[in-house]
């Protein structure tokens, strides 16, 4: 395929990324070119790479998210934008985004272990706003006496906080230096204001120790987010 043929094809990628307004996987970019004579999978691939470098220098970026891929403002440019933002975002409390924190690291994970770890009931309110927002789901239930409800992340968590996948949140014992992560308790909608996520690998073998300090570490961590850096 000529060079040629590839800025053609990055144009109809980046219009159709910026005209979506959500993520848009591999599968369905893939539909808008001729099977026969259209880019294969791993060209296809190539060239998001390359539109993701075009954007380097500049106040959107491209990424890979849980859905698939997305153009969308850097997290830098999000005080400068606010102005552009009539609606004010929603407010979540310290104890939700601690409740989130533990799914996200400890998940299948159920109502009755958060408590355990947090030393503190979960209200139901916490877990209903959870799985409005789409951030939560029900993954099965524990094969133990009354068949309490297992709760993960969804795609839409990934999608919110720009994560590809579980793997590439922070590891939990930096979970204190969370500055990088931009997680406030004044959170934005979805399209607004997302975290700047740190690239690193999560730790899936924690020990019971860290497991029992998450719910210090979450709130140290919390807090950090909101000090100046």
């Amino acid at each position: 395929m000529r060079a040629v043929d590839h800025k053609h094809i990055k144009n109809i990628l980046e219009a159709a990324l910026l005209g979506a307004g959500k993520p848009l996987t591999l599968e369905v970019l893939s539909s808008l070119f001729d099977s026969c004579s259209g880019p294969d999978r791993k060209t296809l691939k190539d060239l998001l790479k390359s539109l993701a470098s075009d954007y380097e220098d500049r106040g959107i970026q491209l990424l890979e998210v849980g859905s698939g891929y997305r153009i969308q403002i850097r997290s830098s440019m999000s005080n400068s934008l606010i102005p552009l933002w009539e609606e004010r975002p929603p407010r979540y409390s310290r104890a939700l985004l601690e409740t989130l924190a533990l799914i996200a690291y400890r998940q299948p994970i159920t109502r009755g272990e958060i408590e355990q770890v947090r030393g503190v009931t979960v209200s139901t309110n916490i877990v209903r706003t959870l799985l409005e927002r789409g951030w939560v789901r029900i993954i099965g239930h524990r094969d133990v006496p009354g068949k309490p409800a297992l709760l993960g992340t969804t795609k839409e968590f990934l999608d919110y906080f720009s994560l590809k996948r579980l793997e590439d949140l922070p590891p939990l014992s930096d979970i204190k230096d969370f500055k990088g992560l931009n997680i406030e308790l004044d959170l934005p909608e979805p399209g607004q204001q997302q975290s700047e996520v740190i690239e690193s690998k999560f730790s899936a073998h924690s020990s019971i120790e860290d497991n029992e300090k998450i719910g210090e570490d979450v709130s140290v961590g919390l807090k950090n987010t909101n000090s100046p850096s």
